[in-house]
């Protein structure tokens, strides 16, 4: 299909972009890599006045080591994610998670960034920072507010974004050498997962199991009171609330959280 008619804006700066969107002038949709955003609008499930392009912003575009916690620029590329020998030393379930996403041409071109804001409840990264208790800076009019990943996720394709932020980075905290692991269930390679599990250190979080990523609170729960994995992993679907599609029924969802958590937990690297 061909998408509606829209103007197009390529940001030179951070502060042109900021500036832009607090004018408001209709209705602007933040374009970043666009793997989500283009078939959306093809398709018009989706409509904007202007596309605003902040993919070539070399300023958004970083992996750092701030000691505490890695920081990462909101138009960093999957593929980057990946590979970056910061990320697979200090938080290898993100870069886990990052090679799983699509295939590699979405890799390259799609960004962190992109993929949290569009708060896809079955997508790889939103649960991989929720696992990892990880952050977002947005940054708007008043300045640059942070946002725990559990509080930034609202809903289906709903987030803590406010209409004239930008979402500009990605804190991380370190956990080297804790134990982790990534399971995801998929009909083909590239799709979205029908279920998902990321584990790290204690924490579960799964995709796909309700409007947003979810924690898997009552195998954590029991794991730090001493369950075994497969005790466990029998709590991993208390409290979730997943949907039914063509792909699978809530029980079937249910069955695979368990499944793929005990896999995740007993899989830890």
């Amino acid at each position: 299909m061909i998408p509606a008619a829209f103007a197009y804006r390529r940001a030179a700066s951070l502060t042109a972009a900021l500036d832009l969107l607090a004018s408001g002038p209709g209705r602007i949709t933040v374009l970043a890599g666009g793997q989500s955003l283009l078939p959306a609008l093809k398709s018009r499930t989706t409509h904007a006045d202007l596309l605003l392009d902040i993919g070539q912003l070399a300023e958004l575009s970083y992996i750092r080591d701030t000691g505490d916690h890695l920081a990462i620029g909101a138009a960093t590329r999957h593929h980057r994610l990946a590979t970056d020998p910061l990320v697979i030393a200090r938080a290898p379930v993100l870069a886990a998670a990052a090679a799983e996403v699509a295939d590699p041409q979405v890799r390259h071109l799609g960004t962190i960034g992109g993929s949290l804001a569009h708060a896809d409840p079955a997508a790889d990264l939103p649960m991989a920072l929720v696992a990892l208790g990880g952050s977002v800076e947005l940054t708007g009019p008043g300045g640059t507010r942070t946002v725990g990943a559990e509080d930034f996720f609202a809903g289906y394709f709903e987030t803590a974004l406010e209409p004239d932020e930008l979402l500009t980075a990605v804190r991380v905290p370190g956990r080297p050498g804790q134990p982790w692991g990534y399971q995801k269930f998929v009909r083909r390679a590239n799709d979205w997962a029908i279920v998902g599990v990321a584990a790290v250190g204690g924490r579960i979080a799964l995709a796909n199991m309700g409007p947003v990523p979810l924690r898997a609170t009552a195998a954590e729960q029991a794991l730090a009171g001493g369950a075994s994995v497969a005790e466990a992993a029998e709590l991993a679907a208390e409290g979730t609330s997943p949907g039914e599609d063509i792909h699978a029924d809530r029980e079937y969802r249910r069955h695979l959280a368990r499944v793929l958590t005990r896999r995740a937990l007993s899989h830890e690297a």
